[in-house]
């Protein structure tokens, strides 16, 4: 019963993913030249999100800087999520801990950076607070997100990039948002260094 279990987890992942594949090709691609762009200029990519979403957008500013498969010049990126004591300086402060994101984007961000946020849901006070910070910057703002895309869906613009997996399990949303993430950092090397197959 438990393996049957555990065999039905990776089987419902792989049908995800495998109908996910068309759906968010185009969103991944214009996520890729909106990364693009934005380094090959100078600017930074600014990552963030809660819970799990905050461990995936670490490991995107460490594929940007360390490198993801392939050895490269250094990318700009930061996770606004690993600095402890700036996030909790909000809560010992009484201020709005919606604000933990926004603040470092208004203090950080520039015109032509992008922030990328990650929301299974897309209503987290504090991305949609990071969001506007962002848009008052004049960046560029991509968003993983599920199901609808939330209230960040409507928030982007037109120059903005939403990847909504269409799914309602959390766990099911981190599992694409991942392998999106992958396609993001691959397709930024691939325009950077050209195609190459990776063993």
């Amino acid at each position: 019963m438990l393996e049957q279990r555990i065999q039905q987890h990776f089987i419902d992942s792989a049908d995800l993913k495998y109908q996910a594949a068309q759906a968010l090709s185009h969103p991944i691609a214009a996520a890729v030249q909106a990364v693009l762009a934005c380094v090959t200029s100078g600017g930074k990519v600014l990552a963030c999100g809660n819970g799990a979403s905050a461990a995936e957008a670490q490991q995107f500013a460490a594929f940007c800087v360390a490198g993801f498969e392939r050895e490269r010049p250094e990318l700009a990126a930061l996770a606004l999520t690993a600095d402890s004591t700036l996030l909790t300086a909000a809560a010992a402060a009484s201020q709005d801990a919606a604000q933990q994101f926004a603040r470092q984007v208004r203090a950080l961000g520039q015109a032509g950076d992008v922030l990328l946020a990650l929301s299974v849901t897309g209503n987290d006070a504090n991305l949609l607070a990071a969001t506007e910070a962002a848009h008052e910057r004049d960046m560029t703002v991509v968003v993983l997100t599920g199901r609808t895309g939330g209230k960040l869906a409507a928030l982007l613009r037109e120059t903005d990039v939403l990847i909504s997996v269409p799914h309602d399990r959390a766990a099911r949303v981190r599992e694409v948002h991942a392998l999106a993430l992958h396609c993001l950092c691959d397709g930024v090397d691939a325009q950077l260094l050209g195609e190459q197959e990776i063993p």
